[in-house]
């Protein structure tokens, strides 16, 4: 491997791969439902999220519950260097996130949240230009809407199972749940991928057909 360390992996994957080649070497390796929903998306165009899942199950409530975000600010306090704040679960009436939440997260070494749901604050996230991504911005607040009920467990988010420490890795095109288990002979062949791409780049860049590409380099 390339890699000793998460933070030598995640560079790596944030400097050399996309969303689409981490995806396509998934499918080679038979997991092919591993793209959240394409509404899942970056705030801005240029964020790039990579770190691993710490799962946050959101719940709807309809009065005030005690404490007021049920277990939402254990479950903020406990994030780690390296992870992203992963929430699902609630109805879309509510944001699940905003610029006070994004400030703690980076505060704690987060690298970024994904959302089955909105956010708010956005002028402040963008400002801070930290990672997020989400069905959009809507500023209802979650208190006396939402609560979370449990983090640090697996999450399903239409059909995509998450668990504690998968990696996420979110771009433009989309945000992939790679397997803490494939994770190693994932990355290894997505790197390969990439510079077979680049190699069957320069050869259609000098007139050579798609299919003699695809039949040296078996990308196109």
């Amino acid at each position: 491997m390339e890699w000793k360390n998460d933070a030598e992996l995640f560079r790596l994957m944030r400097q050399h791969l996309f969303s689409a080649i981490i995806g396509d070497v998934l499918d080679l390796h038979g997991f092919h439902h591993q793209f959240l929903m394409p509404e899942c998306r970056p705030l801005d165009p240029h964020m790039v999220v990579c770190g691993r899942a710490m799962t946050v199950h959101e719940t709807d409530v309809f009065q005030l519950p005690d404490p007021p975000f049920g277990l939402m600010l254990k479950a903020l306090d406990s994030l780690r260097e390296h992870e992203v704040y992963v929430a699902a679960g609630s109805s879309a009436r509510y944001a699940l996130w905003g610029e006070l939440m994004s400030t703690a997260a980076r505060a704690r070494g987060a690298v970024g949240a994904v959302m089955a749901g909105y956010t708010r604050d956005t002028s402040g996230i963008l400002a801070m230009d930290f990672p997020v991504f989400c069905y959009g911005s809507y500023a209802q607040d979650q208190r006396g809407r939402g609560q979370v009920v449990d983090f640090r467990i697996p999450l399903e988010i239409n059909g995509v199972t998450i668990q504690p420490g998968d990696i996420i890795f979110g771009d433009i095109d989309g945000v992939v749940v790679l397997p803490k288990e494939m994770e190693g002979p994932v990355v290894t062949t997505a790197l390969e991928q990439v510079r077979k791409e680049k190699t069957a780049r320069q050869m259609l860049l000098g007139g050579a057909s798609a299919e003699s590409v695809f039949s040296e380099t078996g990308v196109l």
